[in-house]
């Protein structure tokens, strides 16, 4: 597995067409298994995908009391996946107990332990939705430059949060503090309901440790032309010498 993932969105309604999607594919991929998708199947799709030798990024984005995330995480640390998202939203005392949980689920005898990133703000959401329905007043850099800090402090290993905030995150919380984009376009695509975009390219030169492509494969008449367009663009990294997580 890369260094640097190029992770395909399974946002599908059930199993039968996600699996379908991926017969357009010939190789194991780093895939995104969300909410539409788990909530219909379980924990089974986790158990197919990883089966077909696929990699799982398991955006679940649990907010909740932080009793509650404890323990969903020690759940969710036995089915194997390779990334786990919680929300910083929910703040550090929670994001500090997901992090207990998913360290006590490894305990039961799984050797590799996920790593956890944080929501940061959504790539939907815009400075003006931030002030005027969520009535947060700082700017909305500064709201995920702090949002990360705290997922810092709690023990996460990373943030998810949108192409333009990278660089920023890694100057406070360090090079090693792993960076997922998602919203990530080809130029010649629409930003549909996303806001904060940016094409594969920008995510490499801004220093995103792993993009997440959705739309602009899945609804690509040819998936995989598009899914190579998308990950030639991402891996031309001539003369780039960095120290990323490997997914092994």
């Amino acid at each position: 597995m890369k260094q640097r993932p190029l992770i395909l969105a399974l946002d599908f309604a059930n199993k039968a067409k996600a699996l379908q999607f991926l017969q357009h594919f010939h190789e194991p991929l780093f895939v995104k298994v969300g909410m539409e998708l788990f909530f219909q199947e379980g924990p089974s799709i986790i158990e197919v995908l990883k089966q077909d030798g696929h990699h799982i990024f398991l955006d679940l984005k649990l907010h909740d009391i932080p009793n509650t995330v404890k323990q969903a995480m020690k759940g969710l640390a036995k089915l194997g996946a390779d990334l786990i998202t919680i929300h910083a939203g929910g703040g550090r005392k929670m994001m500090e107990a997901a992090m207990e949980g998913i360290e006590a689920g490894m305990n039961s005898g799984n050797n590799n332990r996920p790593m956890v990133v944080a929501v940061t703000q959504l790539t939907s959401t815009s400075p003006e939705m931030l002030a005027n329905e969520l009535l947060i007043e700082k700017p909305l850099h500064k709201t995920v430059l702090h949002y990360a800090e705290n997922a810092k402090k709690s023990g996460v290993d990373g943030v998810v949060c949108s192409v333009h905030e990278v660089q920023e995150i890694k100057k406070v919380c360090g090079e090693s503090f792993f960076t997922v984009t998602p919203g990530i376009r080809l130029e010649k695509d629409h930003a549909d309901d996303q806001v904060r975009v940016s094409t594969p390219k920008f995510a490499r030169e801004q220093g995103s440790d792993a993009i997440v492509v959705g739309r602009t494969i899945t609804k690509a008449k040819d998936p995989y032309q598009a899914y190579q367009e998308v990950k030639k663009e991402w891996e031309d990294m001539k003369n780039e010498k960095r120290d990323c997580k490997t997914f092994a």
